[in-house]
């Protein structure tokens, strides 16, 4: 079977790529190579999953006629889209990135998997669109309806527009809320990367709400565990829907959303005492509020994405973040 998967070269991308094509799949990577962070790491990924059963195309999801061509050229079965413009305080300052990726990408991707009937489309939505939702765990069933960051807008857009084209065109479609990614190959602006690198160059790391966070930090693993499950889990119309007990994660086409995360929340100083352990050196900590977009505590009610596809992430913070710190010392022979 003939894959596609969007943000090949970024961190879970690359991760879902490896782990398909161990299996025997055939995959048809792609990827804009944008510089919002270091594109020799992105590049470096790429060379980690070269093989005989995987071809590497640089394209914008966003361009409408390449992507076409893309489709027609390929023998593509399923799709995985986990290409976007990343990061919730990143666009506040830059909110014009998001709409071409996130939404006018989405829309490029979706359009030729309905031209192309495609058997399932598995996306990336994000734990952020529960937004101001202060009711723990977060389950799908919730109400989403108040973002916190244009990020977190865009995604919730995703899961709507999935809806429309499973509703409309009987689009088998999946999205996944993903929560607090970290890992080996991560992004170099999320907080386990910044505190390794500043801690190991004897800098101050920047703590945000004075440290009080909570959050769901869920192994990349674990996380493509749950990717390969649900995509080999295609969901089917419901006929018997009822909809007068509607709820957002619910529908009779063939939709489903599901939560993605450890249901462990860990206190950040709890998580940079692990960094600590792990490099075995005291961080220096500058204090600072809550930033705008940030939402103070996350942790995933995982009971659909179990009873669905049998699946909940387990690996500790301790055990997932040695991994990290032996990963970033390895790579950059720190």
């Amino acid at each position: 079977m003939t894959i596609l998967v969007t943000g090949a070269a970024g961190f879970i991308g690359s991760h879902v790529c490896e782990y398909l094509l161990k299996r025997g799949d055939k995959v048809v990577g792609i990827d804009n190579m944008n510089d919002y962070y270091d594109v020799n790491l992105k590049q470096s990924r790429l060379n980690k999953i070269a093989h005989d059963n995987f071809s590497f195309i640089q394209v914008d999801i966003a361009d409408k006629n390449a992507i076409d061509e893309l489709f027609k050229k390929n023998n593509i079965r399923k799709v995985i889209n986990l290409a976007a413009q990343a990061g919730v305080r990143y666009s506040i300052e830059n909110p014009w990135s998001y709409l071409n990726s996130n939404l006018t990408g989405f829309l490029s991707i979706i359009e030729a998997c309905r031209h192309n009937k495609i058997e399932h489309l598995v996306y990336a939505s994000s734990s952020s669109v529960y937004g101001a939702n202060t009711n723990l765990p977060f389950r799908v069933e919730d109400n989403v309806d108040h973002p916190l960051s244009l990020y977190a807008a865009t995604k919730k857009s995703n899961e709507l527009m999935a809806h429309c084209y499973s509703n409309l065109y009987q689009l088998p479609t999946t999205g996944l809320r993903f929560f607090t990614v970290y890992g080996p190959w991560g992004r170099p602006d999320m907080a386990l990367f910044l505190f390794t690198k500043n801690i190991l160059a004897n800098k101050p790391i920047q703590v945000f709400n004075y440290g009080n966070h909570t959050r769901d930090f869920t192994f990349i693993d674990d996380i493509v565990e749950g990717i390969i499950r649900v995509l080999d889990n295609t969901p089917t119309s419901n006929p018997d829907y009822d909809f007068s007990q509607s709820n957002p994660a619910s529908s009779s086409a063939p939709y489903r959303v599901y939560n993605i995360g450890n249901d462990n929340p860990v206190k950040l100083m709890d998580y940079i005492k692990a960094i600590e352990n792990a490099l075995g050196i005291k961080a220096e900590m500058e204090l600072l509020p809550l930033q705008k977009g940030d939402v103070p505590d996350t942790q995933a009610d995982v009971s659909k994405l179990i009873a669905d596809v049998g699946f909940k992430p387990s690996t500790s913070v301790q055990d997932g973040i040695n991994q990290f710190i032996q990963w970033y010392r390895s790579y950059y022979k720190v």
